[in-house]
């Protein structure tokens, strides 16, 4: 049974349960629009996970049945976004977020239900992997805001569905069912909302249970891999590969196979 505890802001909570870290997006009364306090929090949570060794999977979700997010809190803008300098100060808050789920060594997973708008979509792609319930509605409005996003994040875009349907996102700011995301791998998998939460259950256990450091290791060379050449850090990625060589992960996974038995792995 999760138990929830509220974060530095009380629309974002937090639960473990299982090994599995959980962060909810908690604004009902604007279908989890995320604030710039909201953004704020972001970065402590996970670095809370981070530190946490019985953590091995993070899971973000929007709290309730109508919506992961359902974009940027736009009732903020006229104070927060109104001059070049707060655009400039939120901005880099949300950046902030960002950056903090690239940083951290633990796979995340996206569990997406409902609204997944502007803002949502820029969290959802900070995720290892997105899994949507069939009545997910994914869109980018900023044209029709008449806001722009900064290049990191148009790039992880574009590294995920590529420049055409980038451009298609951005330039019309359509709404996409969750069938259409996933045709063009902005979600991984689609499924009934009824399985969405079993479906995530099942896979951040199924992560949980393998090598930590295997998975971090793997998790950083994707990261580095979709970077232009000249900035991979492939000497990180080539120290994280030899830890899992040396590490008692390696040999529990030997012998258990050996003796046809689950492994017990402890991530050293």
């Amino acid at each position: 049974m999760q138990q929830r505890q509220t974060s530095r802001t009380p629309h974002i909570k937090i639960a473990r349960a299982d090994h599995v870290g959980w962060l909810y997006f908690d604004n009902p009364g604007r279908k989890n629009a995320i604030s710039l306090d909201m953004f704020a929090a972001i970065p402590a949570v996970l670095d809370d996970f981070e530190s946490d060794g019985d953590i091995r999977v993070v899971v973000m979700r929007g709290a309730g049945e109508e919506s992961f997010i359902s974009g940027g809190d736009i009732s903020e803008f006229e104070g927060k976004r109104s001059t070049e300098q707060s655009v400039r100060n939120y901005d880099a808050t949300a950046a902030r977020a960002v950056n903090a789920l690239e940083r951290l060594s633990k796979p995340v997973i996206a569990m997406i239900h409902g609204f997944c708008l502007g803002g949502g979509v820029e969290v959802a792609l900070g995720a290892d992997l997105r899994i949507a319930a069939e009545d997910a509605t994914f869109g980018i409005p900023a044209s029709r805001l008449g806001i722009a996003y900064p290049l990191p994040w148009v790039h992880h875009l574009v590294a995920l569905v590529g420049p055409a349907h980038a451009s298609d996102i951005l330039f019309t700011g359509r709404r996409l069912s969750a069938q259409d995301a996933c045709a063009i791998g902005l979600v991984n998998r689609v499924v009934a909302k009824t399985e969405l939460q079993a479906t995530v259950d099942k896979l951040a256990a199924t992560i949980a249970h393998n090598a930590p450091l295997s998975i971090r290791a793997a998790r950083r060379c994707i990261h580095e891999s979709v970077k232009d050449p000249a900035e991979r850090d492939v000497a990180l990625c080539e120290r994280l590969i030899r830890d899992c060589s040396a590490s008692e992960d390696h040999a529990e996974g030997r012998r258990a196979f050996l003796d046809k038995r689950r492994p017990e792995f402890r991530g050293r």
